[in-house]
């Protein structure tokens, strides 16, 4: 399943808006959000149809998955739009997050709790607003807005940068850090970044992890920024999508995919964006000699040229 989709549910009170552009999509945020009545209205359309007086307007169909058949209707389903919440357990499983994996539909998971099992985006947290926008008539208006908006908090001259993985994402900062007296630390994975923070002093550090796959690790991340001034943050979608990003690889239709990567992203295929622009980037560069490899940073990379061109594309962090 590709492409960006808006979705409106209405009846003659509320009118929810909001467009979806990735497999997992979460939606946050306390009670009386308006969470719970968004999915019981969706609940209320699929079972009484047009009686219910619940009007749903998509390109693809908007289902409710819960209850003990929830693998068997995800079997069963394709390029439909799922919606579910914290009341079913199952969205925290292994098992769950293996068939997401395999499937060719996307999810909205309303739920206030991280979902450690699945790689969801930073950029795809929302929470949910009335805006007014009928303030004279009895209906209420409400609309998604990105909670995690405003937690990169640029620009940072770093003393020590901290990257999720030891990959080559992590072999090119570290390059880069020698050459310019930054320190620089590999967490190895996402849940280590915390471990590795306890150990470090007061100095300017900044956090260089894949925005495509951090979504279950972000609030606990922000708030900790709120508490310690001197750490910051910058997530890109990937290290891969970076390279794409600075224009180093030549291809007249990477920029295009850059701009609208939904209308070439499959969630069925790609888990996560991540794993698509890595993906891109070794099929573009595997006849040249800038081929990547994602487990042992080709040098060429490294060269001086090359080097500034990624660098001059990373906004807000200054080496």
């Amino acid at each position: 399943m590709k492409g960006k989709f808006k979705i409106i549910v209405k009846n003659n009170r509320l009118h929810y808006e909001f467009e979806i552009k990735r497999n997992l999509t979460v939606i946050r945020g306390d009670s009386a959000t308006g969470k719970t009545t968004l999915i019981n209205m969706l609940r209320q359309a699929e079972n009484l149809g047009p009686s219910s007086g619940i009007d749903v307007i998509c390109n693809a169909p908007c289902r409710i998955l819960e209850g003990s058949n929830w693998k068997l209707i995800l079997e069963n389903s394709s390029k439909t739009i799922f919606f579910t919440d914290e009341e079913n357990a199952f969205i925290h499983t292994e098992e769950f997050a293996a068939a997401v994996k395999k499937s060719d539909n996307y999810y909205v998971l309303i739920t206030r709790e991280n979902l450690y099992n699945l790689p969801y985006s930073v950029e795809e947290i929302y929470g949910i607003h009335c805006s007014g926008k009928y303030h004279d008539t009895r209906r209420m208006y409400n609309q998604m807005y990105q909670i995690y908006s405003d937690y990169q908090r640029l620009p940072v001259i770093p003393e020590t940068i901290i990257t999720e993985d030891s990959n080559s994402g992590y072999e090119f900062f570290k390059a880069v850090g020698e050459e310019r007296n930054i320190s620089c630390k590999s967490a190895g994975r996402k849940s280590n970044i915390f471990h590795l923070l306890e150990q470090l002093g007061a100095e300017r550090i900044c956090i260089i992890a894949d925005g495509a796959a951090i979504g279950p690790e972000i609030d606990r991340l922000y708030k900790y920024t709120l508490q310690k001034k001197n750490i910051h943050l910058y997530f890109p979608e990937s290290f891969e999508w970076l390279i794409l990003q600075s224009g180093l690889i030549q291809g007249k239709d990477i920029q295009a995919i850059l701009e609208n990567p939904e209308d070439y992203i499959d969630g069925r295929e790609y888990f996560s964006w991540e794993r698509y622009f890595t993906s891109l980037l070794i099929e573009r560069t595997k006849d040249s000699y800038l081929r990547y490899n994602k487990a042992k940073l080709n040098e060429n990379y490294l060269h001086e040229k090359n080097k500034e061109i990624i660098l001059a594309c990373i906004k807000g962090v200054k080496f």
